[in-house]
């Protein structure tokens, strides 16, 4: 009896540490679950303190040229080398194909929308109108061939009203005019899984010569505004404005602020060769220059800056297809010796020049005499000695050396217009100055934010 009795109360305690047990996994279970559904909840409604205290901030920046337009995602948790990119046609380079099309069509052609960068834009537009073809402009479409609308009469081109487009016939195409277009470029990204739809703030660099009146030279026109700028504030930064800021003057810069008034965010807008100028000087040996000559070498325009501890000691811009490898080295050569005239290089069908400081830059004294950045940046890629025929194909005077900042020539521009923007949005400055520092955000890869 007493051993049954003994046994008895021993299987009723294995049955109560038995429950106890399952309760206690059940509690381990709920406290579990709660705590991964609060930290999923954070994640989401608290960028501040995902992935331990590092503040995330993303920036579209969106760097326009006449051949390609640069887009780089920045996101400050992951290095700049793994932010996601895009090189793809420019704007002007996309209705330039359009209106070619429209010529083999024989169709005639309606330009709507607002100013953009010309070149292929224009030319396919001047060469449809030689073909005998109708085009018709809106007055703000029309500032893409011209300022002045009795220039862009004489092409051939009929300027009508907004009133006036809607009412021509359903033969005549509509092309639509602009260089930032937020929705292609979101439909790009959405393509393959990315969405911008929490981004901080956006960067836009175009090239802009300003609205120059009637009977200036848009050419000097445009570098008495690069004058000023300079001498008011000298950094590559202050060629960088919120879009809410921008000088009246600044005409194409205008036209990107309003495409981009649907986004509910900060607008940076900036000038594209500052731009690359700028993203130049992140390259890891470039900043370890006090002073130093960068030159951007584009599809159109080639500008090249003398620097000195971020300061402009001289500056130089000319049409990339005016020059070549001899005339560039010329110029730079007188850049950094401090003899380059502003007649030497407007005379020659360039924008200008001008030289701030006195103290020459001395160059054969360092690892290399210019920093070359820029699509055409090949201009300085010396020959084969058997294929050195002519000036053009000479061996460079100076050394050069080819930036590529965070590892990538074709993003200078936006890594300048991501520095810029620290400058002008400082309530971002700190992370953006730290990711572009260290380069590495916070350590992280993609997939551990996906």
């Amino acid at each position: 009896m007493l051993l049954f009795f003994g046994l008895r109360r021993r299987s009723d305690a294995r049955r109560v540490e038995a429950r106890l047990l399952i309760t206690w996994i059940g509690t381990l279970e709920t406290l579990l679950h709660n705590f991964t559904t609060q930290s999923s909840i954070c994640g989401h409604a608290d960028r501040q303190t995902q992935h331990s205290t590092h503040t995330i901030v993303k920036i579209l920046t969106v760097d326009i040229g006449t051949g390609t337009q640069d887009v780089f995602l920045f996101d400050s948790r992951l290095a700049l080398e793994n932010g996601f990119k895009l090189v793809v046609p420019s704007p002007t380079m996309i209705v330039h194909r359009r209106i070619k099309q429209a010529t083999l069509r024989r169709s005639s052609i309606l330009l709507t929308g607002s100013q953009m960068g010309g070149g292929p834009s224009a030319w396919a537009t001047e060469t449809h109108a030689r073909a005998g073809l109708a085009v018709f402009a809106t007055p703000q479409a029309a500032l893409t061939l011209d300022d002045e609308p009795a220039r862009v009469s004489a092409m051939g081109i009929r300027i009508v009203s907004e009133d006036e487009a809607q009412h021509l016939g359903s033969s005549v195409e509509r092309i639509k005019l602009g260089d930032f277009d937020f929705p292609a470029i979101a439909a790009s990204f959405a393509g393959f899984g990315v969405a911008l739809d929490d981004l901080d703030a956006v960067a836009v660099a175009v090239f802009d010569h300003g609205a120059a009146p009637p009977g200036i030279s848009d050419r000097q026109f445009r570098f008495d505004y690069i004058d000023r700028r300079i001498r008011e504030r000298n950094s590559l930064a202050a060629f960088a404005y919120r879009s809410d800021d921008l000088p009246p003057i600044m005409s194409r810069l205008q036209s990107v602020a309003q495409s981009a008034s649907q986004l509910d965010l900060p607008l940076v807008v900036m000038d594209t060769a500052p731009a690359a100028v700028l993203g130049a000087t992140f390259d890891p040996r470039v900043s370890l220059l006090s002073r130093t000559l960068i030159v951007n070498v584009g599809n159109f325009h080639a500008l090249a800056f003398r620097l000195a501890s971020g300061s402009i000691e001289g500056v130089f811009e000319h049409h990339t297809g005016e020059i070549d490898l001899q005339k560039l080295e010329t110029y730079l050569i007188a850049l950094a010796d401090g003899s380059l005239k502003h007649e030497d290089i407007f005379n020659d069908m360039g924008h200008g020049a001008l030289v701030y400081g006195a103290k020459p830059l001395m160059l054969g004294e360092g690892e290399f005499d210019v920093v070359v950045t820029g699509p055409r940046r090949g201009l300085f890629r010396q020959p084969p000695a058997s294929e050195q025929q002519d000036s053009a194909s000479r061996p460079t005077r100076l050394r050069p050396y080819f930036a590529v900042p965070f590892g990538d020539m074709m993003l200078s521009g936006c890594f300048g217009l991501l520095a810029a923007t620290a400058d002008v949005l400082p309530d971002l400055a700190d992370v953006i100055r730290q990711s572009m520092r260290s380069g590495a955000g916070s350590g992280a890869s993609p997939w551990d934010f996906d």
